[in-house]
């Protein structure tokens, strides 16, 4: 596990590790170059020292440091004098500054003329370069000494910088699963407050998610009570009945029980399903080829309630989505139509492209919807009431269908209405 204290230090202590290395270098090289300039004037002052005497009255005397090698010529250009005759260097002198170099380092040369003399003086340049780093090494040596304390130092102050987030952590780690209420988000850094109000805006979410949840599972339980006693009062009058007449219209109305409990399970089962984040595999889809096999898939059911369904336009449309989820919101669409609207009526799909977005509309020839109803029959379990144009249609239902409409709609985007039909219905409209 990654420590952002560790990393912290890590990348801190590097920074200074890397900051001392090039101050020591520049220190270095400041150095070398005083170093080089101390030393180039001293050899031209040794060499100015030197008597412009016969070459008998220069020898014994002591330039004054054992690094540096001193040789004479005479005007015919031979050698009188040698201080350090095993040193690497050129036996003919060039006058002024230069740097040679020899199996046994680099050496600084001055060369001049004293009196009747050719001067050569000679220091290795290890010399110089030894004094240089022993500069640089006393310049630095107190910031590496404190290294160790610098990181002790980083160490700590992470630590009470990352407070905030450990009492952060152990109000989460202290919490009962149902306490949602937000975090307080006073006296804590800048740099953390995004983050409690992030987790305070995700507890909302959860806080919101789990009182819609159980309103859920409160209606459901409540909207399952009704049938289920039904099944079972009905069931009573199955063992109950006492003739074979008694007994099939008690099997029939139990069959019809079993099959709207049936029903009402699915439907919560489809709501279930299309609750946010939980959409199936998505896709491009042939919208026009959809539709088709919804009314298809219903077209039987449609003639054997007297209701004419059949698709009206039909335009070539496509929509990224889950097939399946669109294919339950349009069978529900298309189911309610066919099931509210009386034998004789009609009910007609249409598929258009308007402005480059895909519209559905199924429009039927039933009772429809008062308008004060329009939205509110959304909610889940909820029916508009059986007016004089409703009641003839005697339709059961759990009042969860345009409810998983509207859900599968919102997962995809799009937009659902209700309007009048021009044939006097309800006209549902999906606008992608």
């Amino acid at each position: 596990m990654r420590s952002i204290r560790r990393q912290l230090l890590f990348w801190l202590l590097a920074l200074v590790l890397l900051g001392v290395g090039i101050a020591g270098w520049l220190i270095y090289r400041q150095a070398l170059a005083e170093a080089n300039e101390l030393f180039d004037y001293q050899l031209e002052q040794i060499a100015a020292a030197l008597p412009a005497e016969p070459f008998s009255q220069v020898l014994g005397r002591d330039t004054g440091d054992e690094g540096i090698v001193l040789q004479i010529w005479n005007r015919n250009g031979m050698l009188m004098y040698y201080s350090r005759p095993r040193a690497p260097l050129a036996p003919r002198a060039e006058l002024g500054f230069s740097t040679e170099r020899t199996d046994r380092g680099e050496w600084r040369v001055y060369g001049a003329i004293v009196g009747d003399n050719v001067v050569q003086l000679a220091q290795p340049l290890s010399v110089r370069n030894r004094l240089a780093a022993n500069v640089a090494l006393r310049t630095l040596w107190p910031l590496i000494v404190l290294l160790p304390l610098l990181g002790l130092a980083v160490w700590v102050i992470v630590g009470r910088g990352l407070q905030p987030l450990r009492r952060v952590t152990s109000a989460l780690d202290t919490r009962h699963p149902e306490a949602l209420d937000p975090l307080p988000d006073q006296r804590l850094p800048l740099e953390v407050r995004p983050l409690v109000r992030a987790l305070n805006a995700l507890l909302q979410r959860l806080a919101t998610a789990l009182d819609i949840q159980k309103a859920f599972v409160a209606d459901a339980a409540h909207e399952l009570r009704t049938p289920l006693a039904a099944v079972q009062i009905q069931a009573q009058l199955v063992a109950r009945a006492k003739d074979d007449t008694a007994r099939s219209e008690a099997l029939t109305d139990l069959q019809a029980g079993v099959t709207r409990a049936t029903r009402l399970a699915e439907q919560l089962l489809a709501l279930a399903r299309a609750e946010p984040d939980s959409a199936g595999g998505v896709g491009t889809l042939d919208l026009r080829e959809l539709l088709r096999e919804c009314v298809a898939s219903y077209a039987p059911l449609a003639m054997n309630r007297g209701v004419d369904l059949g698709i009206e336009a039909s335009d070539a449309a496509s929509v990224t989505g889950d097939a399946e989820a669109l294919r339950v919101m349009f069978n529900n669409l298309i189911d309610n139509a066919t099931k509210y609207t009386p034998h004789g009526g009609r009910v007609d799909v249409s598929l258009r492209v308007e402005d480059g977005r895909p519209v559905v509309s199924i429009a039927d020839s039933g009772p429809g919807i008062d308008p004060a109803d329009r939205e509110r029959v959304f909610d889940r379990f909820y029916r508009a009431g059986a007016g004089a144009n409703r009641a003839r249609t005697d339709v059961a239902g759990s009042g969860l269908g345009l409810a998983i409409v509207r859900r599968i709609a919102t997962q995809h985007h799009a937009q659902v209405s209700l309007g009048d039909s021009p044939a006097g219905g309800l006209q549902v409209t999906v606008r992608f």
